[in-house]
């Protein structure tokens, strides 16, 4: 068989097997959060939240809500470096993103059940 033969039906058994998963998961609920941030970002999202006076004071000086932090908690990044994920009982994230023009920067302590916003910084 000729090699341009093969590079054809290895296409079209692609592109037919691509349309069969897009249209098997296109109702479903499904994400792929295999990188580090995206694995850390979900376990912070789906834990109870609950935020720190000093958070809830920077985010009512600056007018932002809960939804600034859900929007970085979708999009942002874990900064690991500054990170302390190994701390016993509970890890120590140091997550920033953007939310409207504005680069938000906050600390994260999550637990078993519970994740908690620490600090907040505008920048």
């Amino acid at each position: 068989m000729h090699w341009i033969k093969r590079i054809g039906y290895y296409l079209i058994g692609l592109s037919l097997g691509s349309v069969v998963v897009f249209f098997i998961w296109k109702g479903k609920d499904v994400s792929f959060d295999y990188g580090p941030d995206a694995r850390t970002l979900k376990s912070i999202r789906v834990k109870k939240m609950i935020y720190s006076n000093d958070a809830l004071n920077t985010l009512s000086k600056n007018s932002l809500d809960s939804t600034a932090i859900q929007s970085i908690l979708l999009n942002g990044d874990v900064n690991f470096s500054k990170s302390d994920q190994r701390k016993k009982p509970c890890g120590e994230y140091y997550i920033s993103g953007k939310y409207n023009e504005s680069n938000i920067d906050f600390w994260v302590i999550r637990c078993d059940s519970i994740s908690t916003i620490d600090k907040v910084w505008l920048k």
